[in-house]
């Protein structure tokens, strides 16, 4: 009997048990294959929206680039270019209030104001809360001689941003525009407080005491907000006019001369003619001659009637006979209906010693 080969009988052995680890293997790569193409099912799917949200990441910063740029030329003052801009931050995501708050803002300036009004209407829509729409859209309607709904714009403006005085003082001069003092002076009071350190808010309550005739009122605010702004040359002249108003000559007339010694206002006419009508009332008649000669020199002041009438009433205070002729001669001519000029007439008829004529002047003034 032939002795077996002891390593075949290991092979045998081992066969069954090899094509039990096939067939496991087997198993174990499906398994892993379909683990693989699931895993990447799902990877598939998270790149998807991320790149989704990576588009639209990168528009909302393009769009917002887009604004900026339009937000900068708009206040350079290139209303074109920021037009364009803006429409292309709106092509990009159009559902943004500011933007057409923008928009509407260029075409306010650009005299569109009926675009104005839709970009404005379409940004509230968006947005009912945003401020500036309401105020922009405030400023249309002024622009459209619609006062009520201006008004109803701005007092929304205060109601949503009330620790701003620029839509305060905006609804309350649409309603002094309506003749409403009252209601415009109980809501700066009521805020007063809240703006102590504000001088437009002053001198609003300044000009509506000077419509309401009570010029030291009027004076004591404007005071008030000049000191608050002591640069402020709008301020400045405001308080002048109501200290003349007060005969408070002195005092308008140093601020009258501030206001020339700044640049740009030094051959301002009215301010020119304020400081000689204030020299005038403090007894330094020959400055006011001064300044009034000057004024008068020039082709703008030959038709002006009311420099000559001054510069009449002070060669009558300085005796000055000789241009009292021309004077009278210069009023007469552009103010025939006025007695000014029949007046001076009869004062250097009177110097001449033709009393006689002088009479008859003052009976034509008369």
């Amino acid at each position: 009997m032939p002795i077996a080969d002891p390593h075949a009988a290991v092979v045998a052995a081992r066969v069954p048990l090899l094509r039990a680890w096939r067939v496991l293997l087997a198993y174990a790569g499906a398994g892993a294959a379909l683990m693989t193409l699931s895993a990447c099912a799902g990877h598939g799917a998270y790149t998807r929206q991320h790149v989704e949200q990576a588009k639209q990441t990168m528009a909302q910063m393009k769009s917002g680039s887009e604004w900026q740029m339009g937000q900068q030329q708009f206040l350079a003052g290139d209303l074109d270019k920021a037009l364009k801009s803006v429409d292309k931050s709106l092509a990009i995501s159009p559902n943004v209030a500011k933007s057409h708050v923008l928009r509407g803002r260029i075409l306010l300036e650009k005299g569109q104001l009926e675009a104005a009004n839709d970009s404005l209407l379409r940004a509230e829509a968006l947005a009912p809360d945003n401020v500036e729409a309401q105020y922009y859209l405030g400023i249309v309607h002024e622009r459209f001689s619609e006062p009520e709904e201006s008004l109803s714009r701005y007092l929304a403006a205060v109601r949503l941003d009330p620790a701003n005085p620029q839509y305060l003082i905006a609804a309350a001069e649409m309603m002094v525009q309506l003749n409403r003092l009252e209601q415009a002076q109980a809501l700066l009071e009521e805020r007063r407080s809240a703006f102590q350190y504000n001088a437009a808010v002053r001198q609003t309550l300044g000009h509506i005491a000077m419509i309401r005739n009570d010029p030291r009122t009027a004076a004591s605010v404007f005071n008030e907000a000049l000191l608050l702004a002591p640069d402020d040359l709008a301020i400045m002249e405001d308080l002048a006019n109501a200290q003349i108003a007060c005969n408070m000559f002195s005092e308008a007339e140093f601020n009258i001369e501030r206001l020339l010694a700044a640049p740009g206002s030094e051959n301002r006419r009215d301010l020119l003619q304020l400081q000689a009508r204030c020299l005038v009332a403090v007894d330094r008649v020959v400055e006011a001659r001064s300044i009034l000669l000057t004024l008068t020199a020039d082709s703008q002041g030959s038709n002006d009637p009311r420099t000559w009438t001054l510069l009449g009433r002070v060669c009558c205070m300085l005796n000055d006979t000789p241009r009292l002729r021309m004077v009278a001669t210069r009023v007469i001519a552009m103010a025939p209906d006025r007695f000014e000029g029949y007046y001076f007439k009869a004062a250097h008829l009177r110097g001449a010693g033709d009393l006689a004529g002088a009479v008859d002047a003052l009976a034509e003034a008369s």
